[in-house]
């Protein structure tokens, strides 16, 4: 039996990103996701709930992640699920976490305020994604994307 594991997550970051090295100098980030889900209850009332996400991105992705995003900024995330578990004095412990594959800036640029609520709404301006490496479902999935200036490239 085949398996598939991909999770896609467009949300606003929730607190500033931990980047730390571990053993061997690699590099891992924490980071926190809000996404929001809106709808009409039976009742004719607007709902809206949302989900605290933790993910983990890795080497050059976590430093990127770092570098260019902060509390309240918008992004797009690729990645898969993790299981983490774990034990502390006598217990078990467990919990399901995304490792980020690949990023996508949602909005244009640093201090741009967000842009959209949780990714509910709002045009998105082509930004690059960045990955360990490139996708090509992502990279098919861009739309035509428009040439950037060169102050506005990040490295």
């Amino acid at each position: 039996m085949a398996n598939y594991n991909k999770v896609l997550l467009m949300g606003n970051i929730t607190r500033d990103i931990e980047l730390k090295s571990i053993a061997g100098g690699q590099s891992v980030a924490r980071i926190g996701i809000a996404v929001n889900r809106k709808w009409t209850g039976q009742d004719g009332q607007l709902r809206e709930e949302v989900t605290f996400v933790d993910c983990d991105a890795w080497g050059k992705t976590a430093e990127t992640m770092a570098k260019y995003l902060t509390k309240g900024r918008p992004v797009f995330i690729e990645g898969r699920l993790k299981l983490d578990q774990w034990e502390k004095d006598g217990q078990k412990h467990s919990k399901l976490k995304v490792v980020v594959e690949s990023f996508n800036f949602i909005d244009s640029r640093p201090g741009g305020g967000g842009g959209g609520g949780g990714g509910n709404g709002g045009e998105t301006e082509s930004k690059p994604s960045w990955s360990k490496q490139e996708p090509k479902a992502a990279a098919a999935s861009a739309s035509s994307p428009e040439p950037m200036p060169a102050d506005d490239i990040p490295f």
